[in-house]
Order: C-alpha cells, then structure tokens, then sequence
C-alpha cells in the first residue's frame, strides 16, 4: 500500500492558475503570487566592463553579470513558451542569477544534485523543483522528498524506478519522468549515450512508471545549442509514438533544454522559430493536448548575461597567455571547440584598429589548457592588456577548478550591452 505523505514546510504556495489555450491545446501558466527571495550579497556595480578595468585593474580573472540582459531574455522566454519554464541550474547556479531569474517572473528550476537544490531552497524558497538527473543515490532521493518538498523526478531504468518508490516508501504523490533516448544530430554538442532508454525498451518502462505515479511524464534532450528548431518536432513525434505502443495517457511533457544561444559563427534560428515548431507539434498529435508542457533551458537564458575577463600574460607570435583557461571559466573553449566573442580593453591607452586572429594558452602546466579560437583582437594586444570574454554566463563560472592554484571568484555587475546578442536575431 503506498504511503501518504505530508508536504514538510518550506513547499512552493499556491499559485495562481490561468489556461494558455493553443488550439486545443490546454497549459496551466503558474503566475507567482509571492516573489523569489534574491541573493543579498553586495557586489560592485560598474556602467561597463571598461569602467570596472579602469577602476580595478584586476590582477585575477573577473566574472561580468549583466542583470539586466538576463532578466530581459527571461521575461520573453516565459512569455514566449506554451508552458513551464524551468531553469536548468547547472548551466550557472551563481545565487545572484537564481535571483535574476526570479525577478523575471521564472519560479521552476531543473536541479541535478543535493547541493543545488539547497541551493534552490535557501536563495528560491517559494520555486518548485524538479530532479531531473536520470541516476540519483538514495540518499539524495531521501533529502530531496522528505526535507524539500520535491515530488519531480526523472528515470531511465527500471531499477530506478525501484529505488524511488523504495526510498519513498511507495509514496502516491510522485510525478516520475521516463527521460527517453533522442537523435542529437542538430546540436553543436550530443548529449547521447549517457542518459535516455532506447524506443524500443521503453514500453514496459512506461507501463510500470504510470502505475507508480500520481502524474506520468515523459522528458528528453535534443542536445546542447540545439541549431533546427525541427528536432523538437521530431522528437515529440517520437513520443507520441511510443504513447500509443505504450497505451497510457501521458500527464506531462518535458521537451529538455538546448535552446540556443549566439555565439561567433554560430547564428541560430530565431526563439520564435523554435516555438512554432514546438507549437506545430503539440497541435498535430492530440494525445498530447491535455498535457503539462515543461521546457529546461539554460544556456538561452543566462548565456549573454555573463562574461569574464582576462589578463595577458604574455604573447608569442599570434599565441596569447592568459589568466584564465579550460581549467577555469573557458572550458567550452577547449576540447568543445565553442568560440567565445572577444573585445580587448587597454584603460586610457589607444589599441590598433588592425584586427588579427589569436589562439590562447591558460594559465595552468596542462598542455591540454589551450583554445584554438581564432579570437579576433587588434593586432597589437600584448602582456598587460584585458580580454572580454563574452557569452560565459552558461557554463562558465560554473565549470571552474583550483587545478594548479589558479582559482578567481570575483564577480561585478555591469550595465553596458554584452558583446553580442541574439535580440537582433529574434
């Protein structure tokens, strides 16, 4: 028999519901009656990454937010999406983003861990989260449904769904997740092979997962910077397939994160693209219109709302040598390859107007601490010169490590415009 068990204190409060119709399609859009509780360290403001040079000459890489980027993207994705946002907090759990986000509106977050969901409940105690990490120990699911509150979690496995309903003691207020295995062919970076039971297993998965849960989901990952808004159509087309192998009536679709960002050389399609295939797909397959619909982007939210800036310390022909690398903020600069948006900044001096392309070395013994780029810069950059590295509010700071002692947490504001920005794209 399964066991009742009561909400602990600390749960999200009621919400205020209104009915998003899309053509047959009905979605509850939560309206947060209570605001998120915002970070309340203090850190220095500056009107622009120049400013914040000038003022500090910085001998340490510096972490560049821009609160006002990120709560703009925010505020026309939720209003953009037919559904629940949830952030994904891995891509930057930096309490001042939690509260960013907050601001704009967004009270869901994807947590992968523990520790970011005490993240979660200490800086968003009034958010709803969601466990979507496939594989979690007991220990997690314990503190996660007893002392948070969290009732969302995602599975691909049988004996996943074992150690749940286990550690739950057959709790019946579950909303379990089949995290289904997805074509990653448009992404920059597959996210396939880790996570995601395969077509043609996850039938008797299904069956069991809807006859343990209050609420049955389906969730899956088109991949990271996803580049065609159609393979969110061909991956619920997938779903819808299965449902009806499956013969169970699906509660809620979870559609993954790999909304895009913008980054050199890589322009994306605009959101709107990305929602009308989604919209199109929900109203072509009607086993899915009474359905929940959850979204968990990431890097799209937070990626223009952060930079971090370097220091040369030394130039070898076109090679530069700087402060930061893949062991730090840069890390989707090295084996992935991503190409970060450079601007150079030398307070009170004059740089060239010639441009040259540049290649960087960390500062760690690794050779392996090295991003081929190119970066574009003026031809004249050299040791004591900063660089702006843009794009870096999604899986920069949050990637760093102390590898050889070369460790920098220091993070201003600033209010100018990012280097680049999808809003002349959408």
């Amino acid at each position: 028999m399964k066991n009742k068990i009561s909400e602990p204190p600390g749960r999200a409060p009621s919400l205020q519901l209104a009915n998003l119709k899309l053509e047959g399609h009905t979605t509850p859009v939560k309206t947060p009656v209570l605001p998120l509780a915002d970070d309340l360290s203090r850190v220095r403001t500056y009107r622009s990454v120049d400013d914040m040079v000038h003022d500090m000459r910085p001998e340490m890489p510096v972490h560049c937010l821009r609160p006002a980027t990120i709560t703009s993207i925010a505020k026309r994705f939720l209003k953009a999406f037919p559904g629940d946002v949830m952030y994904a907090v891995k891509t930057n759990p930096d309490p001042k983003v939690l509260g960013y986000l907050g601001r704009a509106g967004l009270t869901h977050f994807d947590v992968a861990s523990l520790a970011e969901i005490k993240l979660v409940a200490d800086h968003a105690p009034y958010a709803q989260m969601y466990f979507m990490h496939p594989v979690k120990s007991r220990e997690a699911i314990h503190a996660a449904y007893f002392d948070y509150g969290v009732r969302d979690f995602s599975l691909d496995t049988h004996d996943e769904l074992t150690k749940i309903l286990e550690v739950t003691g057959n709790a019946d207020d579950l909303n379990l997740y089949v995290r289904l295995a997805i074509p990653n062919e448009c992404a920059v970076y597959s996210l396939t092979g880790k996570f995601g039971i395969k077509h043609e297993h996850a039938t008797d998965l299904l069956v069991a997962t809807r006859a343990a849960s209050r609420k049955l989901g389906v969730c899956f990952h088109v991949g990271s910077q996803c580049m065609d808004p159609a393979a969110y159509f061909a991956a619920i087309h997938r779903v819808d397939e299965l449902l009806s192998q499956a013969d169970v009536k699906l509660d809620i679709l979870d559609i993954g994160g790999g909304f895009p960002s913008l980054y050199p050389n890589m322009t994306p399609p605009p959101l709107g693209h990305y929602m009308k295939a989604i919209k199109k797909a929900l109203k072509a397959f009607p086993a899915l219109w009474q359905c929940k619909l959850l979204c968990e982007p990431g890097r799209a939210l937070v990626a223009e709302g952060g930079s971090v800036v370097a220091r040369v310390e030394l130039r070898k022909g076109n090679a530069l040598y700087l402060n930061d690398g893949v062991y730090g903020s840069l890390f989707d600069a090295g084996t992935p390859g991503f190409n970060f948006p450079v601007k150079a900044v030398r307070p009170g001096k004059t740089l060239s107007a010639e441009m040259d392309e540049f290649c960087f070395f960390g500062p760690t013994c690794d050779s392996l601490d090295a991003m081929q780029g190119p970066f574009t810069l003026p031809a004249d950059i050299k040791e004591g010169d900063w660089i702006e590295i843009g794009q870096l509010g999604a899986y920069g700071a949050t990637m760093r490590t102390n590898f050889n002692g070369f460790y920098s947490d220091t993070t201003v504001e600033v209010a100018d415009k990012p280097i680049l920005s999808m809003t002349g794209v959408n």
